[in-house]
This record gives structure tokens, C-alpha cells and sequence, in this order.
């Protein structure tokens, strides 16, 4: 595959912009390699098990207040 052109990268840049929000966490020095190593263990990338992670513990959060009551 031949490497992107300037208009394809900018055509990338503007659709993430329109289709994505960005965050940015701060972890103490070291751990964003901890992450990583298990990221890749899992087959995932950084993002996707930062998202995963995010997303699993949301709906934990939520199952958990239902069974309380609140």
C-alpha cells in the first residue's frame, strides 16, 4: 500500500475532527507502558483498551446503582 497523500491525510483529519472527541488522561510515569503491554496482550490497541476499560466499568457503575435502588 502506498503511503497517504497530503489530501488523504487531511481528509482523515477533518472527518476525526467532526467524528471524534479527544481526551487526555495523565498516568503516573511508567504506567502508560503497564497499559500498553496489556493492551497488546489482549490484542487491542492503547485506545481501544482504554475505551473497553471506560465502557465496561460505565456499565459495572450502572448495574450496580440498579441493584442498590438508587
Amino acid at each position: 500500500m502506498s503511503p497517504a497523500s497530503e489530501a488523504e491525510k487531511r481528509a482523515k483529519a477533518k472527518y476525526a475532527l467532526k467524528a471524534y472527541d479527544r481526551l487526555e488522561i495523565t498516568v503516573k510515569k511508567g504506567h502508560k507502558d503497564e497499559l500498553k503491554a496489556h493492551a497488546d496482550e489482549c490484542g487491542e490497541s492503547l485506545n481501544g483498551f482504554v475505551n473497553r476499560a471506560m465502557n465496561e466499568t460505565m456499565e459495572r457503575d450502572r448495574q450496580a446503582k440498579q441493584g442498590s435502588g438508587a
